[in-house]
Formats: C-alpha cells, sequence, structure tokens
C-alpha cells in the first residue's frame, strides 16, 4: 500500500511518512477544533450538532493540514493537494505543467536565467535543481527561489541506478543541462529520449568531446586562432556533444582576446539565447 502511494504523490519515502504524519495530525487538530467550537455554542449533541461538526471538520481541514504541513517540510505538497481536491468540487482542473529539472555543476548562472524566464509560466514549472557538487552556487539559487534540490554523487550517477528511480518519481518531463560537467548515462537518454538539452560555450562539431569544458573550450578556440566562436545548443544522445543541433549564435573573436573575455562574451550569448530557445522547443 506504502509503495502504491509513493508512486501516485510521486514522493520518496521519508516525504511519504512525513505527508501520512500530516494527514493524521491535522485530521486530530481540525476534530478538536470542531468540537472546542461547537462547545462555545452551548448546543446539545444532537443531530443538527453532527451535521454543523462535520461541516466545521470540513472547513477546518484545508487549513489545519496546511499549518501543520509547514514545519514538516510539506505545505508544497498538500497545497497542491488541496487545490486538486477544490477543482474536483468546482469542475475546474488544473493545467498540468511540463516539470524541468535542471542539472548544474557551478554558479548556475544559465540555471538561474531559465528559473527566472520561467518562474510565471502556466505550461513550466522548474522542478528540481540536480547538482553534483555540494558546495556548488547553483544550490544557493534553488534555496532562493525555493526548489528542490538533488545532490548526486558519481558512483550511483555511473555505475548504480543513475538516480533513475528518484527522477522518475518527482514526475520529470524534460532535462536541461546548464553547465553540468558530466556525461549523462545511457539510461537516462534512453528514458529521456530527445528530452535532454545541453547548452555547448562553442560552435560544434568543433572544440567539442571528453574535456571540452569551460575555460579548457576558449582556450582551444584561440589557440586554433578561429576569429568566431559562441554557443551550441543541442539535444543530448549517448556520446558527447554529438546530439543534433537545435540553435546557434556566433560572437567574433578579436585578436585581443583571452580565455577570460571570451568567456564573457559567451555568457552573454548563453544568457539571451539559451531561455528563449529552450521555451521553443519544450512548446513543440
Amino acid at each position: 500500500m506504502f509503495q502504491k502511494l509513493q508512486r501516485k504523490w510521486k514522493v520518496n519515502s521519508i516525504s511519504l511518512v512525513l505527508i501520512l504524519v500530516t494527514f493524521a495530525t491535522g485530521g486530530s487538530l481540525c476534530g478538536y477544533l470542531g468540537k472546542l467550537l461547537l462547545g462555545l455554542t452551548g448546543l446539545e449533541k444532537n443531530i443538527l450538532w453532527f451535521i454543523i461538526y462535520i461541516i466545521l471538520v470540513t472547513l477546518l481541514w484545508p487549513l489545519c493540514v496546511l499549518v501543520i504541513s509547514i514545519p514538516l517540510g510539506q505545505f508544497s505538497f498538500f497545497k497542491k493537494y488541496i487545490t486538486k481536491i477544490f477543482g474536483r468540487f468546482t469542475g475546474k482542473k488544473q493545467p498540468s505543467k511540463m516539470r524541468v529539472a535542471i542539472f548544474a555543476s557551478g554558479a548556475g548562472s544559465n540555471a538561474q536565467k531559465i528559473i527566472e524566464h520561467f518562474k510565471n509560466s502556466k505550461t513550466v514549472e522548474i522542478a528540481l535543481i540536480v547538482c553534483n557538487q555540494p558546495n556548488a552556487g547553483v544550490l544557493h539559487i534553488a534555496n532562493t527561489y525555493k526548489i528542490e534540490t538533488l545532490l548526486i554523487e558519481k558512483e550511483r550517477f555511473f555505475k548504480g541506478d543513475h538516480y533513475l528511480n528518484d527522477l522518475q518519481l518527482k514526475n520529470i518531463h524534460f532535462i536541461v543541462l546548464a553547465g553540468f560537467l558530466w556525461k549523462i548515462p545511457t539510461a537516462l537518454v534512453q528514458a529521456w529520449p530527445s528530452k535532454i538539452v545541453n547548452i555547448h560555450p562553442a560552435l560544434l562539431p568543433k572544440f567539442g568531446g571528453k574535456g571540452m569544458y569551460g575555460n579548457n573550450v576558449h582556450q582551444a578556440v584561440i589557440e586554433a586562432g578561429e576569429t568566431e566562436s559562441g554557443i551550441t545548443i543541442h539535444f543530448v544522445d549517448e556520446v558527447y556533444d554529438n546530439g543534433k543541433i537545435i540553435f546557434q549564435a556566433t560572437c567574433k573573436v578579436e585578436p585581443e582576446d583571452n580565455t577570460d573575455s571570451l568567456a564573457q562574451k559567451i555568457h552573454r550569448l548563453e544568457h539571451t539565447h539559451f531561455p528563449e530557445e529552450l521555451e521553443k522547443v519544450l512548446m513543440k
């Protein structure tokens, strides 16, 4: 039974326990408050008393579970749960949003631009930040925007279950790589076919592959004497920087450019184009 609830609500085992505790505690609280309020009226316990009590408990229950859910960290779940129930009674269904997970390893500037872009979206929700560095700036960004995080470790990601179950339980529909430095395992690529997008800080197919990230890319571009660089947004497959190209934008490489100045140009392109191009992909 518990496993069925876990799959239905798309939560892990700890969250499931906290949700059940919230249900029980919230139910007890609204029952107590209902009796307390009726006691103030002086009504005798008859049929009318029980009818009023049932109405009071029904009205108090959403408020009680929401209050209890806050210290237990389950407010988001119960807010959605109660909204869904209310929608059933009123006949108004809440439109389901596409749930997106952003994988990032560093400061998270691209992740932040994407979060801000979809902050008020009625169709897309940035539901999860996945990170492989416990001190990465992107985790602080996630905390600021109240987005759930998943900190992953190398052994499990590459040789274990690849966190496949965790992502599926959180009902992730699409994955965005925004400065994520690990290669995506084949199992995840197959689980989300044509639903994983990456941004690369160069014009693929040039300057791609293992080790080609950050300043390594910019240094390679400068040493090759390129007069142009840019960004490539592409789908992810089983090979490094090999998936179908979605979009490219370019910038000039001047003779006086170094890795830092070229990186700044690339960042401007990323911040300008990545959220907009991602939205086009998600809306198809």
